[in-house]
């Protein structure tokens, strides 16, 4: 007697299918049941709506000025009050935001893909490849974060575009080594030799069969780069070596009300708790997916 066929649903065996879902629902649970997790997220997700919905949000253009409302405190005219040349910091924080965000999501794009690539590539391939990309990699962490940045911002010149690729270029590192440690696991598992030795390509096998199975670690460190990110360019744009004036973003914010700290504290007061506030909530995201992802995690 022939054996019953198992069901398909689109071509794909029904088992498989069930086996994803089931394993997007346990994510799913473990991400809902962590309450840092999702306060992070409602964090994330309110100051982003907040970019995005700035123009229709902002009371005033964020860099019109008005000597004579200058240093003003919170009122029903300017909710956050007004900047030292009488700039609405509500407006300017809300604009704040796209800047801010935005460097932290491209330069964490950035830094991962190349990181990434250089990752799967030196724990693949090993040998004197992967020795050469781990100590470059060495160097590159041997000094502090705000550090390098601030000497390639020094040399490339002042700019939006500049700091990101300033702080794009210390995630490298970062993604690279932990890239490494993962495929050094997978690549020694049985089914990888298996496709080797059906006459898979190096290409395919990295990106398809090894780049899906070490995912987890470069979103949880996507996610609490991007935290690092925002630090970091707000630091550069403090210093002056980042966003030029202008332009809203935190970092310049905090800079331009140092200077007003006992006269009018509500300038750095503010642009500092957003900032605070974001990168609390990328770091609560981050460790709640970590425990989500982590299949050792207790359920």
């Amino acid at each position: 007697m022939d054996q019953p066929q198992p069901q398909t649903t689109a071509g794909v065996p029904v088992s498989i299918e069930n086996t994803k879902s089931v394993r997007w629902k346990t994510f799913y649970k473990k991400l809902a049941k962590n309450k840092a997790a999702m306060a992070g997220a409602f964090i994330i997700i309110f100051v982003i709506l907040m970019g995005i919905f700035a123009p229709l949000l902002a009371t005033h253009d964020p860099n019109t000025t008005n000597v004579m409302n200058k240093l003003e405190g919170p009122s029903a005219e300017n909710y956050l009050g007004t900047d030292d040349v009488g700039r609405d910091i509500f407006s300017r924080l809300l604009y704040g935001a796209r800047v801010s965000l935005g460097i932290g999501f491209v330069s964490t794009l950035l830094g991962a893909i190349v990181g990434v690539t250089l990752g799967i590539v030196s724990g693949y391939y090993g040998r004197w490849i992967d020795s050469l990309i781990m100590r470059i990699c060495d160097v590159l962490l041997a000094f502090p974060g705000i550090l390098l940045a601030l000497a390639i911002v020094s040399v490339l010149g002042a700019s939006t575009q500049n700091v990101i690729i300033a702080v794009a270029f210390y995630a490298v590192p970062s993604f690279a080594r932990i890239v490494r440690g993962s495929t050094l696991g997978v690549r020694k598992l049985e089914y990888i030799d298996a496709i080797k030795a059906m006459g898979a390509k190096d290409f395919r096998i990295i990106f398809k069969h090894i780049l899906p199975n070490i995912m987890s670690p470069i979103i949880v460190q996507a996610t609490l780069y991007i935290a690092s990110a925002i630090i970091t360019a707000s630091a550069l744009s403090f210093l002056g070596m980042g966003t030029r004036p202008p332009t809203a973003e935190w970092g310049a914010m905090l800079s331009q009300g140092r200077s007003y700290i006992a006269q009018a504290p509500h300038i750095t007061l503010f642009p500092g708790l957003v900032i605070l506030l974001v990168v609390i909530g990328f770091n609560l995201m981050g460790d709640g997916l970590r425990d989500a992802l982590d299949p050792k995690a207790k359920k």
